[in-house]
Order: structure tokens, then sequence, then C-alpha cells
């Protein structure tokens, strides 16, 4: 094994929590009531399906090879040959996803915050810091998590108890006036978020102690998809209609605290806690991506990997998407079927002919 450090069963759930949620309760609030209006916190309910049916795979698939992770499975699934091809695919999107997640970090620190800082020294500062925790290996990660994700739980529960007093709670009304149909629309955007849970393939391998590992994982989807409702419903509150107009409502959001004259304008402070998620996020992408490289190079080390990969994000996150506008448009069309498909049926694909083959196999010896 390529990696020595090892993680708890915690630090996977929570390092999988951020993955998810970290850019999702920016962005899904905005992308979501496009469609879904006033159902929006309906959609994460929906979207949580495609989470569940990936942590049973993901599971079933490490309890048939232990102690490997996706990108060395698939040579023993399909062999050599075609297994180092599906493999490059996962690990090709896994870039281009680590890439996604580096640029919805950077236009959010530039559109609220560093508004004629050039995009590529943003994404270039946080990418620098993630190479040192991703050097530092897995138990670093694990451990920022377990210190930082709390920080930032805290604050963005913090936020909507202050807000209390501004919550209109009968904005919620009424509830599927157009049917069930706009909040499946809408939960699009919750479905690709979600179907990142296909990384735990790579971190599975890596704990300490493997039992419990499907009560963990489903503990990290549960928490995902209530933290997704509940950053939903506390836009709809406070904001009502106009929802679908605001980019960043959570930003937004923050903005509106007022507690006398002395405790106003924490959105700073908002984005100083949030860059602690954001970077626990980044440093999971930016190493599972090394570490998953090095596994299909049959490499005895990640670490010489850490700054030409990191390169290489940089200039995905700035190639692959033209504009901001290009970005969230995606992300509501085109970028949730993208991501399905590679998330979704790359892992049922391998669970199905692993499966078979080993029934082929049973049935052989028994004759």
């Amino acid at each position: 094994m390529i990696e020595k450090g090892r993680i708890s069963h915690l630090e996977l759930a929570l390092i999988m929590y951020a993955t998810v949620v970290a850019t999702a309760i920016l962005y899904i609030p905005y992308v979501t009531a496009q469609h879904a209006k006033r159902d929006l916190w309906l959609s994460p309910i929906w979207g949580s399906l495609s989470g569940f049916l990936i942590v049973l795979i993901i599971v079933k698939l490490s309890k048939l090879f232990p102690g490997k992770t996706l990108i060395e499975y698939c040579e023993l699934i399909l062999g050599r040959a075609f297994g180092k091809i599906i493999a490059f695919i996962y690990l090709f999107f896994l870039l281009h996803d680590t890439a996604i997640a580096f640029r919805e970090y950077g236009e959010f620190i530039e559109s609220a915050f560093l508004h004629k800082t050039p995009m590529i020294f943003v994404t270039a500062s946080i990418a620098l810091s993630c190479a040192i925790a991703v050097h530092g290996g897995i138990e670093t990660i694990g451990r920022c998590a377990l210190i930082f994700l709390p920080i930032v739980v805290a604050l963005y529960v913090l936020i909507y108890v202050f807000l209390i007093p501004d919550l209109n709670v009968k904005n919620i009304f009424p509830i599927m006036q157009d049917g069930v149909m706009p909040s499946i629309k809408g939960s699009l955007a919750p479905h690709a978020w979600l179907s990142q849970f296909s990384l735990m393939s790579i971190l599975i391998p890596l704990l300490s102690n493997q039992q419990k590992v499907m009560k963990w994982g489903m503990f990290s989807v549960i928490a995902s998809v209530l933290t997704m409702i509940f950053i939903n419903l506390g836009n709809l509150f406070l904001f009502g209609g106009i929802i679908s107009n605001l980019q960043f409502p959570v930003f937004e959001a923050a903005r509106f605290i007022s507690i006398g004259s002395f405790f106003e304008h924490i959105e700073s402070v908002l984005i100083a806690v949030w860059v602690l998620g954001g970077f626990v996020q980044l440093s999971s992408f930016f190493y599972m991506l090394v570490l998953g490289t090095s596994q299909w190079l049959t490499l005895p080390s990640y670490k010489p990997f850490v700054l030409p990969i990191g390169f290489l994000i940089i200039l995905f996150s700035i190639w692959s998407i033209p504009s901001f506008e290009e970005m969230i448009r995606g992300m509501g069309t085109t970028v949730p079927y993208y991501f399905l498909t590679v998330q979704l049926l790359i892992p049922i694909f391998l669970l199905c002919v692993a499966v078979i083959r080993r029934k082929s196999v049973k049935s052989g010896l028994s004759r």
C-alpha cells in the first residue's frame, strides 16, 4: 500500500461530508431554486437516492476486494488492459471534478471578497496550501476535518439562529403547488454532488478498522442531505420567492444579521470560516487524485506527484470553465448527467461484472 497512514470512521465520514457539502451549501440553493422554486428543500431528499445507492455499491465492492481502491480493483475485475482504461477514465473525471471544485472556490472568493484579484492567483494560493496537506498524507487531512468541520457547521447553524426574528415560515407554502416534478428537476444538482460518495472507494482501504463502513457511509450521506435541507429552508424562510435570483444566498443571509449596533457585517467571518471547510474539501479531492494516479502507474510513492498534479489542477480550473455564468448553467443542466454517468454507472458496471465472474467461477468449481 502506497499510503501508510490510517483514518478513523469518523474522519472518513467528515472527509466525505466536506467533499459534498463545502460547495453545495453555496451553489445548490440557487441552482435548485431555478426549477424547484419554493420546493427547493425537497430536492436534496430525492438526490439522497444517489448517495445511498453509491455507498451500498462501493461498500459491497470494498468487501469483495478488501484493501483495494477502485483504481486497483478495476484491473482485477476487467483485466489489465480494459481495467486500465476504465480506471483512467475515472481518474481523468476526478481531475476535472477537482478542477471544478477549485474553480467554485475561486469564483466565490473573487465574487464575494477579492473582486480585482485574478482567478489564477486565488486558486493557486489555496492549491499550494492543499499541496502541503496532501504531502502530509491522509492523517493530516483527517485531523483537519476533525478540527475544522465542527467550527464550520456551528457557524452556519448560528447564522440562521441569529436570523430567527427575520425568518417567515409561511414562505414554504404552498408546498408542491405545481406537483412533485419541479422538486425532482431541481434534484439534479443534489444528485450530482451526492454522487461524489463514489470517492469513498479510495478512502475505505485507509481505515484503521474495516468494520461498520456501511453505517458511517450512510451517516455521512444523511448528514449531507440534512445540511442541504437546513440551508435551503433557512434561505427560503428568509428570502421567500426571490431566492431564485440570489447566486450566493448563504452569503447574503450573513449580511442580514444585525444585533444591536455592534454585531453586524459578519460576512467576512463567514468567508474566513468557510475557507476552512473548503480547504478540507479541496485537499481531499487533491489527495485522492494524487493517490489514485500513483496507484494507476504502480508507483512506490505518491508524494513526487503532488506539485505536478497541483499545477494540472490549476490549469484545468481555468481551461475547463469559460465563465462563472457557464459554470452555474452547467450545474443545472449537463454536469449532473456527467457526474452520474462516471460516478454511478462505473461502480454499478464493476459490481455487476465482479458478481457475474464470481458466480461463473463458483459454478465451474462445483462441476
